[in-house]
């Protein structure tokens, strides 16, 4: 396999973009090795700046639901962009897509676009401040919001102890308004709020979580914690950027069974292009600008290409409940074949899945948190990425992050990946 126009570009790259990427998991850091520059994309396939074509998985890290450049899609936007790309100015478009989105999300009674994640979650934790008139906020070990200052903390030195930065640029005031809880232990959050009674304005949790791999809330924890909140009056916000409209067509909180008082969302929303929201009961909505005093604006929120686009996939997944049940069998059948291959060379690697997100974890231990997912060998998942890269299959270049599959992918596709699944742990065990 040549990789010599990715190589070169990378070295331009390093030259111009803090280590020659605009997101550090590009990087391939915790893989080893350098990045591949992808020039195209097409249905369950990438193909790299030297030819190189790949089954991948990563689906730009999730919106790719039909897979890349479906024909729906790119029809919305060439028709979109004969019009212009942007007014900073409400548009016909912008009413349709909050239409159908609030039709599809029963939590969401009103929502705002904004232009990532990011901005979903921030904005969804002030609107909650405003609303209860409380500053502190509860987040969980291991679930990732963005790269927002109050949501970038780990827990502390001990056991229910302030949160502490983690990266240089995070002030100690941030952190002291963030407690840390771990994920799947109801104990740990009723620990908090009872320390901080009457302060905590919102719990924002990933109720799959899918940035410590694929974990799910279990039943009693996630209802446990519907039932907090609704007791000390505190918003409780599902950060659905990666699982909305990804696990189901009601996302996490269908599948759940638990309705939550916002929500987050990104990624599928935007058909492929930079795009988030946040949504949830109108008395906490009406409080955003210029409804309300608290303050979200955007140049671009809503603009024509990014709500274009999404309302093409919603108005896919509207019209196509289907799509659900192809993802649901595919997954399956992946999820078999690589349990099949690990039953024959003796492994019990744990393995979680939830749709069409699946993880599997280099370690033989159930994972239900971040401390036992930790426990899974990063180094050896490194050799084991490149075994599969060199078959033709990209994965996502990190161990913590989920596996996606698309309605495009075939089952050649997944025989083809079973095959290099087995090959690739055969040579690295």
């Amino acid at each position: 396999m040549k990789i010599e126009k990715s190589e070169q570009l990378f070295s331009n790259a390093q030259k111009y973009i803090p280590g020659g990427v605009n997101s550090p998991v590009r990087a391939f850091k915790s893989v080893g090795g350098n990045p591949l520059f992808i020039e195209k994309g097409y249905g369950s396939k990438i193909v790299d700046v030297d030819g190189n074509e790949y089954v991948e998985y990563i689906g730009s890290w999730g919106p790719h639901l039909f897979g890349h450049n479906p024909s729906f899609i790119k029809e919305a936007l060439l028709q979109a962009i004969e019009n212009g790309t942007s007014f900073g100015a409400p548009t016909a478009i912008e009413v349709e897509m909050a239409k159908l989105f609030t039709s599809l999300i029963p939590s969401c009674e009103m929502v705002r676009m904004v232009n990532s994640g990011t901005e979903a979650t921030m904005s969804a934790v002030r609107a909650a401040r405003g609303y209860t008139e409380r500053e502190k906020i509860i987040k969980f070990e291991g679930c990732y919001h963005g790269h927002a200052d109050f949501f970038l903390i780990k827990a502390g030195s001990g056991a229910l102890t302030f949160g502490v930065p983690t990266s240089p640029g995070v002030t100690k005031g941030n952190a002291a308004d963030t407690l840390i809880a771990d994920f799947n232990d109801i104990d740990s959050v009723k620990d908090l709020v009872a320390q901080n009674k009457n302060e905590i304005a919102a719990i924002i949790i990933e109720p799959i979580a899918g940035n410590m791999g694929v974990v799910p809330s279990s039943d009693s924890f996630i209802k446990e914690l519907r039932a907090i909140c609704d007791e000390e009056g505190i918003v409780l916000i599902f950060d659905e950027v990666m699982t909305g409209f990804r696990v189901a067509k009601g996302g996490a909180q269908q599948v759940l069974g638990v309705t939550p008082d916002l929500s987050t969302f990104g990624k599928i929303i935007g058909g492929g292009l930079p795009v988030g929201a946040f949504g949830g009961k109108k008395e906490i909505m009406q409080k955003i600008s210029p409804a309300g005093p608290v303050y979200q604006a955007g140049t671009l929120s809503g603009n024509p290409l990014a709500m274009a686009a999404g309302y093409a996939a919603l108005k896919h997944i509207h019209d196509n409940p289907q799509v659900y049940d192809e993802l649901e069998e595919k997954a399956v059948y992946l999820e078999n074949g690589f349990k099949k291959n690990l039953k024959e060379l003796g492994k019990n690697f744990a393995m979680t899945r939830v749709g069409s997100m699946s993880c599997m974890f280099l370690t033989e231990e159930e994972v239900t948190d971040f401390n036992s997912a930790v426990k899974s060998d990063t180094e050896l998942y490194g050799k084991y990425f490149h075994e599969m890269l060199n078959r033709g299959v990209y994965l996502a270049p990190a161990q913590f992050e989920a596996m996606f599959i698309s309605t495009a992918h075939s089952y050649e596709d997944l025989d083809k990946t079973i095959t290099a699944h087995l090959e690739s742990l055969k040579a690295i065990l």
